[in-house]
């Protein structure tokens, strides 16, 4: 019988592992290469016992990432003997169905030994921007898209396997700026390794396993406990997600059956997977499913394998949302990022106060930029924008917000330091958040110029995009109205998001994300909060009018009287 621990020393033990892997996370920040990691946030940490079953994830992980991991680290974990690891080993892997569903996701997982024996695994995933291949959603297949990896020992016993090293250095276009980031995943999990030790050993723990079952066995009884106050049933929907350019639309057919404290959600009559880049993997399409569920039942809870297991998926094999090797995955977010928004709007009609509205940083919005400076020397960056929150029963939503997955804005500077290029507006759109009771979030706009002075970078810089939101706008929910499409300037003209764009020095682009959607009855906007709508230049006076049936006074800013619209 396992050791048990009472509530106070747990929650001292739960604490401790948390910061444990923040402080993994945080050396990311100060040691990882690329931009996408150190300021977007892009990388998620979290260690196993010693079964893999997850334990705890960093504080400011992307769900997309951790939710994938949970079921691929187990797998890779128990894919090997125990004496296949060694003291100093470190595994590094890549395969899309395997963990995170996209080739730039590479894992590095390391065994922790304690005693001779190993107590627990540590993994964190970085996306990578570089990974070689043709960056664009538009391949037809995933050999087309860069480098795979599957589980390989990057160290053996503490010995670098150079080889390994060297294979990816010569696949990628930025070689030092792609292996600092993999030493910088070697550091985090030697810093989540040392500080396990070190808590075992100060609190007297061989193992981690009891530890582990108990808080496993609280979380998932708290779940189990927040999904038993929705009546059983099944609660379905149905949704399109626009095609790139051209391309058809793909639809998404779900059902959330809930039976007492059990949840499924089934993906029966979704669009099969199609020969372009947005084809999702299993893991990935649970990860966002998972986070729908979690954070409309029991946001507060932590997360581990107890919180998952009333969460289950059926998706057909051979579906956009569980697709076959080897179908093109790059973009897999333009679907993926949906399924937390759609399974909001399954349970909207059981749990009105608890979902938001469509958010217009649905899917992140994703650009990849890369060419040669004027010496020659190459670069390449990859940066993640944000669009307007759905607004939710309480509140309005939140600006430039990159939901559900959860990353950040790379700052101009950095992105100036990073490219030959310059940034030469961002900023909120007005009257872009969809009109609502609540409000919601504002969309930005960001316009970047290719240099054409002594500076300007050699002819051409190629720019992939990975977005939507172009056709079908975020919509409301509950009487909220839609907020406004994406939009995508070359050169002041509409371009293909679809596709890469070639563009020579002197030209400029113009990124719009989309507003988020509305949640509620315009008009039932109160008067106060309209008036700091316009002070603020979140939404103009005639729009205050039109949608609130508010009349502002120009000169004084403030309400002069209502009209009915």
């Amino acid at each position: 019988m396992g050791k048990k621990f009472d509530p106070i020393t747990l929650e001292i033990f739960w604490r401790r592992l948390v910061s444990i892997v923040d402080e993994a996370d945080a050396s990311v920040a100060r040691t990882a290469f690329s931009s996408l990691l150190r300021d977007a946030h892009d990388y998620t940490c979290m260690f196993t016992d010693s079964r893999g079953q997850e334990l705890v994830q960093g504080t400011f992980c992307t769900p997309g990432q951790a939710g994938a991991m949970s079921i691929g680290v187990k797998k890779i974990i128990c894919s090997f003997p125990k004496d296949y690891y060694q003291p100093g080993d470190v595994i590094i892997v890549n395969d899309p169905w395997l963990l995170a569903g996209h080739l730039n996701d590479v894992c590095v997982l390391s065994p922790i030994f304690y005693k001779d024996r190993i107590v627990a695994f540590t993994a964190c995933v970085f996306h990578h921007s570089d990974i070689g291949g043709r960056v664009s959603s538009d391949n037809r297949e995933v050999y087309e898209e860069g480098l795979f990896i599957p589980p390989l020992k990057l160290y053996e016993a503490g010995v670098l396997n150079e080889a390994v090293l060297n294979m990816i250095r010569w696949n990628v276009r930025t070689p030092e700026e792609v292996t600092g980031d993999i030493r910088s995943q070697v550091a985090a999990n030697h810093v989540c390794s040392q500080k396990i030790t070190e808590m075992m050993n100060d609190e007297g723990l061989d193992t981690l396993d009891d530890l582990a079952d108990e808080i496993i066995s609280r979380t998932e009884k708290s779940m189990r406990q927040a999904i038993l106050g929705i009546p059983d049933g099944t609660y379905p929907y149905e949704g399109v997600i626009e095609g790139a350019g051209k391309k058809k639309d793909i639809h998404i057919c779900l059902s959330v059956n809930v039976k007492e404290s059990d949840i499924l959600v089934d993906f029966a009559g979704t669009s099969s997977q199609v020969d372009w880049g947005v084809n999702v993997v299993y893991n990935f399409t649970y990860a966002y499913v998972f986070m729908a569920v979690k954070s409309a039942f029991d946001p507060d809870i932590p997360i581990n394998e107890g919180s998952a297991r009333p969460v289950r998926m059926t998706a057909p094999e051979g579906t956009i949302v569980n697709c076959r090797f080897p179908a093109a995955v790059a973009a897999r977010m333009q679907v993926g990022h949906f399924m937390t928004e759609m399974v909001f709007r399954a349970l909207s009609a059981a749990l009105p106060e608890r979902v938001i509205a469509d958010s217009g940083g649905t899917p992140a919005q994703t650009n990849i930029f890369y060419g040669k400076r004027h010496d020659g020397k190459p670069w390449h960056t990859m940066i993640i924008r944000g669009g307007g929150l759905g607004a939710g029963s309480r509140q309005d939503g939140h600006h430039c917000a990159i939901f559900p997955a959860n990353g950040a804005n790379t700052p101009v500077e950095i992105f100036e330091s990073d490219t030959p290029l310059m940034v030469e507006a961002r900023e909120i759109v007005c009257d872009s958040g969809g009109p609502g009771r609540m409000r919601g979030g504002l969309g930005r706009r960001m316009i970047i110029r290719v240099p054409d002075d002594e500076y300007a970078p050699l002819s051409p810089v190629t720019v992939a995009m990975q977005a939507g939101r172009f056709q079908y706008p975020p919509c409301g929910m509950f009487g909220g109205v839609k907020g406004t499409k994406a939009r995508f300037l070359h050169n002041n003209l509409p371009g293909d998001p679809s596709g890469l764009t070639l563009c020579e020095p002197g030209d400029v682009l113009g990124f719009y994300s989309a507003g988020g959607g509305g949640y509620g009855n315009p008009l039932e906007r109160d008067t106060e909060s309209v008036e700091k709508d316009v002070l603020y230049e979140y939404v103009s006076i005639d729009r205050a009018k039109e949608d609130y049936g508010i009349i502002i006074n120009p000169a004084t800013l403030e309400a002069d009287a209502e009209v009915e619209i």
